[in-house]
């Protein structure tokens, strides 16, 4: 494993929505300073920062089978612009992952 690899691994963190693990990634400083200039919704925070699930066929269309379903980007973004239920719950902890770095930070520097 690179160390870029090991970097954006330590980013990672394993949500449970709807019976299901996501895995989304901490936006960096840099990506998060264009949450305020662009206007993105929740959905696009989502498939840009999700980066792992673990469902099977049937999850994904109802004539799937019961095969794990490698992640995809390209396919993410296909199944969850049909899935609401997932976007509060994953943007949510996106936007959570990046607070909880910030305030880590902010208290560094007043140390």
């Amino acid at each position: 494993m690179s160390l870029i690899d090991k970097i954006r691994k330590a980013r990672e963190t394993s949500v449970e929505v709807g019976g299901h693990t996501f895995v989304v990634i901490r936006p960096t400083d840099e990506q998060a300073l264009g949450f305020s200039r662009n206007d993105l919704t929740v959905v696009d925070i989502v498939r840009r920062f999700t980066v792992g699930w673990d469902l099977i066929e049937l999850d994904i269309y109802s004539g799937g089978g019961s095969e794990n379903v490698p992640f995809s980007a390209d396919l993410f973004g296909e199944w969850v612009a049909d899935n609401p239920d997932v976007w509060e719950p994953l943007g949510n902890a996106i936007m959570a992952a990046y607070k909880a770095h910030s305030d880590k930070r902010s208290e560094s520097v007043k140390n």
